[in-house]
Formats: C-alpha cells, sequence, structure tokens
C-alpha cells in the first residue's frame, strides 16, 4: 500500500538522520592527524617555530613543479626584500622555498637562489612525496624563524609590494591577544570582474564553495583561498600546530582554527593577476575542497579532531 503524506514526510526525515549520522560516523572514524613535523624538527639542529624569532620576516613559498612560474616570483620578492633591506638595515628576512615533491627542476632553481643570496636569506626544503599545499606551507612554518610569517604562492599571483598592505592590516588589530593576529590578502573585490571572464559553471562551483565555507566553517572573510597570508610567530604556531587538511580546503581550517582560538583576523584587498598553469581541477579539486569543509565541520564537531595550546620555548 502507498505511504500517505505525513509517514512518507516522516520516513524521509528518518532516512536523512540515519544518513546524517552515517556521515557522522565515517567522518570521526576515517579522521587522521597530521605527522608531527614539530616534533622532528625539536630533534635536530635545524631552526624551528618552537624556538625564540631570529628574523623580522619569514616568507614561506609552496612549490610543486614550479620551474617556469617560481623564477618571476623569486625575482620580485627578493629585489622588494633587498631594497627593504637596504632602506632599513635591522630588518632581516628569509625566503623559505618548500619543493613538495616536484617532478621537474623546481629544486634546482630554488638552489640557484640560495647561491646568490645566501642560505641566511633563502633556503630550500625538500620533501620527497607530494604532501599538498597545505602539508608543504606547514613544513615551512615549522622551519620559519620570523617574527611575522607570510604565505606566498609560487605563481606570483600577488603582487609581493603589497606585504606592506598586510602588515598594515596586522598593525591595525593590536593590540594582539597573546601576541597572536593574522592579515589575509583577498581577492573578493575583483569577484566581478572574475565572473565576467568565467564559464556559468565555473562561476556556479565558486559561489557553492562560498556558500559551504560560509555555511560551515568561516563567515567573517570572504576570500579564504588567496594564497597571501601574514601571521605572527604566536598564531602561526597555534594554528599550523593544530592543522589537518594538506590540500586545497587548508586555508579554511587555518581559519577556522583561528576562530575557534578567538585569534582576531583582518581582510585587505591586494593586487591580484591570474597566472597560467594553476595546479587546481576544477571540477575535482572543488570537489574533493567540498568534502573536505563538511569533513572539517564534522571531525571537530565530533570531537575527531581538537585544538590543544602549543607553547613556544
Amino acid at each position: 500500500l502507498p505511504l500517505s503524506l505525513p509517514a512518507a514526510s516522516l520516513a524521509l526525515v528518518a532516512l536523512a538522520a540515519f544518513l546524517l549520522v552515517l556521515v557522522c560516523a565515517i567522518a570521526h572514524v576515517t579522521a587522521k592527524t597530521m605527522p608531527h613535523e614539530d616534533a622532528e624538527c625539536r630533534k635536530g639542529s635545524a631552526p624551528n617555530i618552537h624556538d625564540p624569532a631570529t628574523r623580522e620576516l619569514s616568507v614561506v613559498v609552496p612549490s610543486y613543479n614550479e620551474e617556469n612560474r617560481l623564477p618571476l616570483m623569486m625575482d620580485e620578492a627578493l629585489d622588494y626584500l633587498e631594497k627593504r633591506q637596504k632602506r632599513d638595515p635591522s630588518f632581516t628576512y628569509e625566503v623559505i622555498v618548500v619543493n613538495d615533491g616536484s617532478k621537474d627542476q623546481t629544486a634546482k632553481v630554488a638552489k640557484e637562489y640560495c647561491k646568490k643570496y645566501g642560505s641566511d636569506k633563502v633556503r630550500v626544503i625538500s620533501l620527497e612525496k607530494n604532501r599538498g599545499k597545505g602539508g608543504a606551507v606547514r613544513m615551512g612554518v615549522f622551519s620559519s624563524q620570523g617574527k611575522t610569517i607570510l604565505m606566498a604562492d609560487a605563481d606570483g599571483a600577488t603582487k609581493f609590494a603589497d606585504i606592506e598592505k598586510v602588515e598594515e592590516g596586522l598593525k591595525n588589530l593590536q593590540p594582539w591577544p597573546k601576541g597572536m593576529a593574522i592579515s589575509c590578502g583577498s581577492r573578493a573585490h575583483l569577484e566581478k570582474d572574475s565572473i565576467a571572464k568565467r564559464s556559468y559553471f565555473r562561476t556556479l562551483l565558486m559561489y557553492g564553495f562560498h556558500f559551504l565555507v560560509w555555511f560551515l566553517c568561516v563567515k567573517e572573510i570572504r576570500d579564504t583561498q588567496c594564497g597571501f597570508k601574514l601571521l605572527t610567530r604566536e598564531a602561526a604556531l597555534q594554528t599550523f600546530s593544530n592543522l589537518h587538511i594538506e590540500r586545497w580546503a587548508f586555508d579554511v581550517e587555518l581559519l577556522y582554527i583561528a576562530q575557534r582560538l578567538k585569534i582576531p583576523i583582518a581582510e585587505v584587498a591586494v593586487n591580484w593577476t591570474e597566472i597560467e598553469g594553476s595546479k587546481l581541477v576544477p571540477f575535482w579539486s572543488w570537489l574533493q575542497m567540498g568534502r573536505d569543509l563538511l569533513f572539517i565541520r564534522l571531525r571537530y564537531m565530533t570531537g575527531a579532531w581538537k585544538l590543544e595550546a602549543k607553547k613556544c620555548n
């Protein structure tokens, strides 16, 4: 016999509840913690995030098969940093290129800059296997020596001089609670122009992703994915030590953690130009990111992932 309308509605509600419980259980059971690179750093003599800062600024550049795009970014960044140091001799910096298991000559290209500028200014960390952008940035952050730490993409899509804008955003957040603050470069002001250049399908994916970010994780930041973020050393220690996501959605988890820890966050408009050669595959990467967003929320909600306070030496 066909079900009555109230009975059918009740059955659908029960099915939805069952599926929600099932997804929560899967998210909890499949949750994995990130490898403790910070503990590994402490075993050797290499610099690590737990020690006091010895530079004003660390720049972390995650790089996967970037032999063609990396030189343009490095030339612009180092030209700016060298000129800034000449103007202000007290300003010290380091650039850390994290070669994320590249199959091309990325490591060789990066090491040429070590030779040119010296290993005190440019360092290369090579991972044997590709970990993903989040894993690469995390390793670079754990090896940094700066009072502030900048994440910068290897494609050079954001003008490096715009660091002054995100630095100003960081200063405007003072006084920083427990020395923690984050300033995010943002492309939100360019959204209308980018929509005009995209297909309807990619625009739909973009809006769907923005909705999921807002609904599940981060409500106050319009552009979570711009790879130009500046963190105080203490904020970097607390957020990256709790980070689990290794691939594209790691920015969202980073900001979700920051919000949970009540770290103040600024969003600052920066100049940005799309550079050919992106590793993001529109449909599959967005699908993976959507899954990660759901699992971020569910794993913290079910206690599979917990936030732990870390201490500096």
